[in-house]
């Protein structure tokens, strides 16, 4: 990988040796990394969209928010993908980076099919719960780069359903996911 993708992989890697994760697990996340980049690449999405390099900063919060050091978690963080169907890795890549991975990715709710999340993400592991609320993070801190017409919808249903599933998995995420609900509807969904 060259470019942003690159400078974003070695970021990864760098990241997860301070936390003390050994070279294999290393290279199931490099792994991960790389399928969930192949769509991206593929579909030549613009490299300083929101959505490019979404896959690399959901590990990145785990890792650097709540201190996640199991590479099967960060693996499957980062081959989640609920926002962008299209962006879904290959089902055969998730499948080689093994079964463990694998029912994680599976375990995570996608929002778009799950009218109970919070009940869904109550009920889940606290590995799943961790990824999912990481991913959404992500996704909603460039909420703004979105159309006006996602907003509510968005943030209503991140602040009544993922803020408290944040709050329950880990202090900072919850502080985190707290903050930007309140942040996001004062600045942009107030009227005036």
């Amino acid at each position: 990988m060259e470019g942003r993708a690159g400078a974003m992989a070695a970021r990864l890697v760098d990241t997860a040796e301070r936390l003390g994760i050994d070279a294999p697990g290393r290279a199931i996340i490099s792994a991960a990394f790389v399928a969930a980049m192949r769509p991206r690449l593929s579909g030549g999405l613009d490299d300083h969209g929101p959505e490019y390099l979404h896959p690399a900063r959901t590990a990145l919060i785990l890792m650097e928010d709540a201190g996640v050091g199991e590479p099967a978690t960060l693996a499957a963080a980062i081959l989640t993908e609920t926002r962008h169907p299209g962006l879904r890795p290959d089902a055969d890549e998730v499948d080689r980076l093994g079964e463990q991975v694998r029912g994680l990715v599976a375990a995570v709710p996608d929002p778009e099919e799950d009218e109970r999340v919070l009940e869904s993400l109550i009920v889940a592991g606290p590995d799943v719960r961790l990824i999912a609320v990481a991913e959404r993070l992500d996704h909603a801190r460039h909420l703004h780069l979105r159309p006006r017409s996602e907003w509510p919808g968005y943030h209503a249903v991140t602040c009544a359903s993922y803020a408290p599933a944040a709050a329950r998995s880990h202090p900072v995420l919850g502080r985190r996911l707290a903050w930007w609900c309140r942040s996001f509807r004062d600045r942009f969904l107030r009227p005036g």
